[in-house]
């Protein structure tokens, strides 16, 4: 019996007419499975931090080592945390019909830009200004 796999786990999205409801549905499937990867990481640090072995540890060493990489951990899920609100305003894109164009110019983003990041908001040259604009106001 062969196994089915959603074309979002395949990796490529369905053909056919820009945002149409099967292009819309494999877009709301990989971002519910980046959420949901997202989410069991957060709860295996979760589980590591209150792991009481973890504090169990004999030298400073091995104890600054350990605090380092609990750091690093907790730096990694606050950029998490970050990108899952923008994977749930994907999400709410998705169910009211504006996933996929550019919040500045109205233009569709495009397949292979939403596939490279599906919580992209922004078609490319419209990024592009935005990022000429912050380079000079920083600059």
């Amino acid at each position: 019996m062969a196994l089915k796999t959603s074309p979002a786990a395949a990796g490529t999205a369905p053909p056919g007419e820009y945002m149409n409801a099967a292009q819309r549905a494999y877009f709301r499937q990989k971002l519910l499975d980046w959420r949901g990867s997202i989410l069991n990481d957060a709860q295996s640090t979760i589980d590591g931090l209150r792991d009481q072995r973890h504090f169990e540890v004999g030298d400073e060493g091995d104890r600054a080592t350990r605090e380092s990489t609990q750091t690093l951990e907790l730096r990694a899920r606050d950029r998490q945390r970050k990108l899952l609100r923008k994977i749930e305003q994907a999400l709410q894109r998705i169910s009211n019909g504006e996933y996929g164009y550019c919040e500045e110019t109205g233009e569709p983003i495009g397949i292979a830009r939403l596939e490279a990041r599906p919580t992209a908001t922004l078609c490319v040259a419209a990024q592009e200004a935005y990022e000429r604009r912050e380079k000079h106001r920083r600059g």
